[in-house]
């Protein structure tokens, strides 16, 4: 059901979809007639609005197109915060009811903040029930999924899960994803790189003004990150190609999440993959050292 080598080097986020009503039905149809074949969702995203559209995508064109997967996410109880064994069976089929869908080939602990790793792990906790739906055959594999770090790592040395998804700690001036991707590496699973762009910065959004992965970010972070800009014009490259490239090129890196917000977005999205970085570049940008430490440390 999971099989790493069919991954495309690029899979679309949907963690936007169904934060605006009435005008997001049309982007979840369009997401499904793309040709991208991976779509990443979760529980959560929008209140289940994410999920929910995608499903009736799904419903309207009869059925999953042909090569397209969706992968999703166990999150808590929205409303009491539990993230226990329990909650994560509910969280699933909540997932596969809105989805239209019986299994999910990858199911993801998503952000579990609100318990230490040892609590996750524990009978009764939402690992074990993670396991027992792979070892049902309603997920083809588990994955651990979060912004922190830390956490990731020690779920990571825990050994019982096939992949982890780290989001805006592996891009151009960041590289704080460096210990995950070692872990990983180390013990044979499969990476998702979320977030490529750092929250939008990277991609020329601002949205959030001088933030980096949603937090504001330091000085001498933005003077690193105007050098980087300057690069890309010396070398007559758009900012997001080559954040794009950069992790697409990394070869502990199995596909890259880009988030879809919008229509142009996605139209946009097939020339910003096949955009050619020279290899020049690259180590141009490896010239100016190491970025300075992110918001995300």
């Amino acid at each position: 059901m999971f099989d790493r080598t069919d991954l495309e080097p690029v899979t679309v986020g949907t963690s936007g979809l169904g934060k605006r009503p009435g005008a997001d039905e049309s982007l979840a149809e369009a997401l499904l007639a793309s040709p991208f074949r991976q779509l990443d969702t979760s529980n959560n995203y929008a209140l289940g609005r994410s999920e929910t559209l995608l499903g009736e995508a799904i419903s309207a064109a009869g059925g999953l197109p042909a090569g397209k997967v969706v992968f999703s996410k166990a999150d808590q109880d929205p409303r009491t915060g539990v993230f226990d064994g329990d909650r994560v069976l509910r969280s699933f089929e909540e997932s596969c009811a809105r989805l239209g869908l019986e299994t999910l080939p990858l199911y993801q602990l998503h952000d579990p903040y609100g318990l230490s790793v040892s609590e996750g792990m524990a009978a009764g906790g939402p690992v074990e029930a993670l396991l027992r739906l792979r070892d049902e055959g309603r997920i083809g594999a588990i994955g651990i999924a979060a912004g922190s770090h830390e956490l990731v790592e020690e779920y990571i040395r825990t050994d019982v899960f096939d992949v982890v998804l780290s989001h805006n700690r592996w891009t151009l001036v960041d590289r704080t994803a460096e210990t995950i991707l070692r872990l990983a590496a180390e013990r044979g699973m499969t990476v998702f790189n979320a977030a490529p762009f750092g929250g939008g910065i990277l991609a020329g959004s601002t949205f959030r003004g001088d933030s980096y992965a949603y937090q504001p970010a330091s000085g001498e972070f933005l003077a690193h990150l105007d050098k980087v800009r300057a690069l890309c014009a010396d070398w007559g490259i758009s900012v997001a190609a080559a954040a794009l490239a950069f992790s697409i090129r990394e070869p502990r890196i199995h596909t890259t999440v880009v988030g879809i917000y919008s229509r142009r977005r996605l139209e946009e999205l097939p020339e910003l993959v096949a955009a050619e970085v020279p290899d020049g570049f690259w180590q141009a940008l490896d010239a100016l050292g190491e970025p300075p430490a992110s918001p995300t440390d």
